[in-house]
């Protein structure tokens, strides 16, 4: 049987800041994301199914990673959860509503193991999750592959 790999490329704009990291990156800063989201599986071969031929259809791994990330992160503020994190938050909040709190430290590294999770649990039976790419600059970007994390 034959398989194939679909890539959907999303866009979101988010701002993080990186508790206790000795760089410039420990300000508050913002990022203009690119996300490659890529499955693999094996096209449908049922001749009487809509969607023959196809591993997936483009607008439901749309669906999917608006639902899972865009919506959630574009034009957030992403922290990670600790108590200077909540303390920031609490003062903020009163003037902006978007704050996103995250387990862990919003690197461009640790986001994409979230997203691989997040979007891994809603795809159809038979497509995985194959890999994720995602710049945070023009000329910088980390890649998740399934196969690296078996």
């Amino acid at each position: 049987m034959v398989r194939i790999r679909l890539t959907k490329e999303f866009a979101f704009e988010a701002a993080h800041a990186l508790e206790g990291y000795d760089g410039k990156c420990r300000e508050i800063h913002g990022h203009s994301y690119k996300l490659f989201v890529t499955v693999a599986g094996t096209p449908c071969n049922d001749p009487g199914n809509p969607k023959y031929g196809m591993v997936m259809d483009f607008g439901d791994l749309k669906r999917i990673v608006n639902a899972e990330i865009v919506d959630r992160l574009d034009h957030a503020f992403v922290m990670r959860r600790s108590e200077n994190g909540e303390e920031l938050r609490r003062r903020l909040e009163p003037s902006f509503r978007n704050i996103v709190l995250t387990d862990y430290q919003p690197t461009c590294e640790n986001m994409l193991a979230d997203f691989a999770a997040r979007i891994g649990r809603y795809l159809p039976e038979g497509v995985s999750l194959h890999s994720l790419r995602m710049y945070e600059t023009a000329t910088s970007y980390a890649e998740w592959f399934a196969d690296d994390n078996i």
